[in-house]
């Protein structure tokens, strides 16, 4: 199945990054990098540069319809980034517009919130986002790893970069295989 892993051009957490993608990639799957433009997106170590990924395809010239699935990876300055651009907005909303499943972990349900999926949906996230998700509707836990499925899709959330093996684990199992 192929996977977008949706990043802004700066400030991805890299391990956020690279740690699904490997999962994703050992189980079989196609991760695919998808940003807001092409080149490379610059991953981040905490607030220190990282890596560069190549990207494979631009938000605006890509569909939800293409993947089985969405990952949403953290960092501060990512899903801040994501949030303001109409389009990556747009793409995340249509995965639940699709019934098809999506996860994010740490900062990355800011995107969530823009795209207006929250409302109704149990959730975890980097403990700073605890409000921004009760106010967008949605109810905030303090877990490893939260899967909802409230709606057509299931949404798979974990807090931090230390939850990364449960997070992984949990969006394989959610995640079907062969779709997309």
């Amino acid at each position: 199945m192929r996977i977008a892993f949706l990043t802004a051009p700066e400030g991805v957490e890299q391990i956020e990054l690279t740690d699904p993608w490997q999962a994703a990639r050992d189980a079989g799957h196609e991760p695919v990098l998808v940003s807001t433009r092409s080149g490379k997106v610059r991953a981040f170590h905490h607030l220190d540069k990282a890596d560069t990924f190549p990207v494979d395809e631009v938000v605006g010239e890509t569909s939800a319809g293409s993947f089985g699935a969405l990952v949403l990876p953290g960092g501060v300055a990512n899903p801040d980034f994501l949030r303001m651009d109409g389009k990556a907005v747009a793409f995340v909303r249509d995965f639940f517009d699709q019934g098809r499943p999506v996860a994010a972990i740490c900062h990355a349900p800011w995107t969530l919130i823009e795209a207006d999926v929250v409302r109704g949906r149990v959730l975890t996230s980097w403990p700073s986002l605890r409000t921004d998700v009760r106010n967008a509707g949605g109810t905030w836990v303090d877990e490893q790893v939260e899967i909802c499925d409230h709606g057509p899709n299931k949404l798979v959330t974990s807090r931090k970069p230390g939850d990364l093996k449960a997070f992984c684990d949990a969006f394989l199992r959610v995640f079907p295989e062969g779709a997309g």
